[in-house]
């Protein structure tokens, strides 16, 4: 069997990241200096947020930039920050709640909306926590301000 030379797609053998899963957790190694340096503000961490938004491809970044939206309106408590290099929000204790994960990314047919245990989005015994987006429409934006509004209740 042949092993494919484009690294972007295929885990290198000697440590079995990719070079996207590489260059996400310096992103976050990067973050996590910064916050230890100094408290970063509501408005820093939207600052950080917008700065990798306008990085995406076209659209990627037209998602990113309404669930940005979506966010401020429905969940205003929660923080804006990056968390891997993605848009996140926090909590009060700064734990991340949800985040947008592009598609361009990790080069994935679509982008996700993730969210994580600090989400108040307990449905029985299982329930989704990441949800793919190819496009947002007022039914999508609809899902998704009702699933932001449980997460944050």
């Amino acid at each position: 069997m042949s092993q494919s030379k484009d690294t972007t797609k295929k885990a290198k053998k000697n440590d079995g990241f990719t070079e996207e899963e590489r260059a996400a957790m310096k992103e976050r190694a990067k973050e996590m200096k910064a916050e230890s340096r100094a408290k970063k503000s509501k408005a820093d961490g939207e600052k950080d947020l917008l700065e990798k938004v306008a990085e995406m491809p076209e659209s990627d970044r037209v998602m990113a930039t309404r669930l940005h939206e979506i966010m401020k309106a429905n969940a205003p408590d929660l923080t804006p920050k990056t968390w891997y290099g993605m848009p996140a929000y926090a909590n009060k204790d700064g734990k991340v709640v949800c985040f947008f994960q592009s598609a361009a990314k990790f080069n994935a047919r679509y982008a996700t909306l993730g969210f994580q245990d600090t989400a108040n989005l307990d449905d029985g015994n299982m329930w989704p926590t990441s949800f793919a987006l190819k496009a947002l429409t007022e039914t999508e934006e609809a899902k998704i301000v009702a699933l932001v509004q449980q997460a944050v209740s």
